[in-house]
């Protein structure tokens, strides 16, 4: 095959593309998937330096049900605890946490700091299929906490066995850098409805 016969084909692809059938639309929407999934995400992990650039917040661990200040006043004895005192959270990124349906761009090419807010792999033990999202609460041994959580999770307080009071560095996949709100919930509405009724929707 020639490069004149190349692109003739690719015209003629390009033309059935445009057309308004429900085989170019069933084509269109295949190649979009092919794209985002095999070019677009290795390169953006591959910018970031992330093996999960993107993450959509699909709990409610890190929601603030509440102003600043009220949240602080109801949590702050945990994090007092750990020497973290309200002029320093106020310092923080995403001092106002996160809320389920956002997106957030995750950044590996980091050091991580107390209060950034990383992505992580569970600990082996752990029965939890998905990466966790927490702010850093402790740097020797690291240590993370959902900010709506009322306790840190260790492996005999929660159902998973979930420990995040001593995360390794290599389960560590990078820190939150920008957050889209709400954009998530159109991959959520999708899953929502096999969820536990007591997690489904909105955080309250």
């Amino acid at each position: 095959m020639n490069l004149e016969n190349i692109k003739t084909l690719l015209r003629r692809f390009w033309f059935f593309l445009k057309e308004d059938s429900w085989q170019s639309l069933l084509v269109s929407i295949i190649l979009i998937i092919l794209i985002i999934k095999f070019i677009f995400f290795p390169l953006l992990s591959f910018i970031t330096g992330s093996p999960l650039p993107l993450v959509v917040i699909e709990s409610c661990s890190m929601y603030h049900p509440s102003q600043f200040e009220d949240w602080w006043s109801q949590n702050s004895l945990l994090y007092e605890n750990k020497n973290i005192t309200k002029p320093e959270f106020i310092k923080f990124p995403f001092r106002n946490g996160l809320n389920k349906g956002d997106i957030v761009f995750v950044w590996g090419r980091a050091d991580y700091k107390l209060g950034d807010v990383i992505t992580f792999i569970p600990n082996p033990e752990s029965t939890s299929k998905y990466p966790i999202i927490h702010r850093i609460v402790s740097l020797s041994p690291r240590g993370s906490k959902g900010d709506n959580n009322i306790i840190q999770l260790m492996k005999n307080n929660n159902p998973q066995q979930t420990d995040e009071t001593s995360i390794p560095e290599n389960n560590v996949m990078g820190k939150a850098a920008l957050r889209i709100p709400f954009v998530g919930w159109i991959k959520l509405i999708f899953f929502e409805p096999f969820k536990d009724s007591k997690f489904r929707g909105f955080c309250k």
